[in-house]
């Protein structure tokens, strides 16, 4: 399961684990990775588990000794539901688990809340606020907006620079703004590397990292002619309305209706 951190993909996991013999292990932690200091003894004795693996992505040599235990369980006559896999990184996730568990995975996107899975006299707090839960649950407008600040910082402090390209932390806010700006617009690299004073090529990599982290969506324009929708530029949009709002510095609905960008 692939999906932004907070997103609520362990709150999922650990609901459809409470209806089945199952165990948890955060990869997060260094207890849970020593549990699988020899992974397919450990796994071999919970044979009859659901075991979910959060995180995954932090112990890329896992997918290797999954597959044999996942080759050796069909034989058997287990063919499914011996493990879930949340990752947050699908850049790394993909990767590794395509290079060793091709025909032996699904992939299941979990995305924020959206206006479906909420009540109708509160979809203007899921614009304003996001789809994050616990941004959109919040108490207060403030709580919210503090928790969305944070969920940046922690972005750019720690996950970005872990698996991409080293570009000072503020830099990166400021591209990540910038694309909130542009909400929605052609995506011009030419344009925004010359307003952040760097090279076409580093905003190209900032750009497939934040969509690898499922941070930015790039949409593919459609044509009927199947060479240019190759080609022509897509357009890229903030996936979280919220994070788009707290990204440029709108904390109400007064404030949001009143940017330029939503009066053009």
């Amino acid at each position: 399961m692939l999906g932004l951190r907070q997103v609520g993909k362990t709150t999922l996991a650990l609901e459809v684990a409470d209806s089945v013999s199952s165990i948890y292990l955060d990869l997060e932690s260094a207890a849970d990775r020593a549990k699988l200091a020899d992974p397919e003894l450990y796994l071999a004795d919970h044979e009859d588990k659901l075991v979910i693996f959060d995180e995954v992505h932090r112990v890329p040599e896992l997918f290797q000794s999954l597959r044999g235990l996942m080759d050796r369980g069909r034989r058997k006559g287990n063919r499914v539901g011996r493990f879930s896999l949340l990752g947050s990184a699908s850049i790394d996730l993909l990767k590794q688990s395509g290079e060793t568990l091709a025909g032996r995975i699904a992939y299941l996107e979990l995305p924020a809340l959206g206006v479906l899975e909420t009540e109708v006299d509160k979809q203007d707090a899921l614009w304003i606020r996001g789809g994050f839960p616990e941004s959109y649950l919040a108490a207060k407008d403030a709580t919210s907006a503090s928790w969305r600040q944070n969920f940046i910082r922690t972005c750019l402090e720690r996950d970005v620079p872990q698996l991409g390209p080293r570009m000072a932390a503020e830099t990166l806010r400021r591209f990540w703004a910038m694309l909130a700006l542009m909400q929605g617009s052609s995506h011009n690299a030419a344009s925004l590397a010359r307003g952040l004073g760097v090279n076409g090529k580093m905003i190209a990599k900032c750009l497939d990292l934040m969509v690898d982290l499922l941070l930015v969506r790039r949409l593919r324009p459609w044509h009927r002619n199947v060479g240019k929708r190759l080609v022509k530029s897509p357009k890229v949009f903030v996936r979280d309305s919220g994070v788009v709002h707290a990204l440029l510095g709108l904390g109400s609905k007064e404030d949001v209706l009143g940017h330029p960008v939503v009066r053009s």
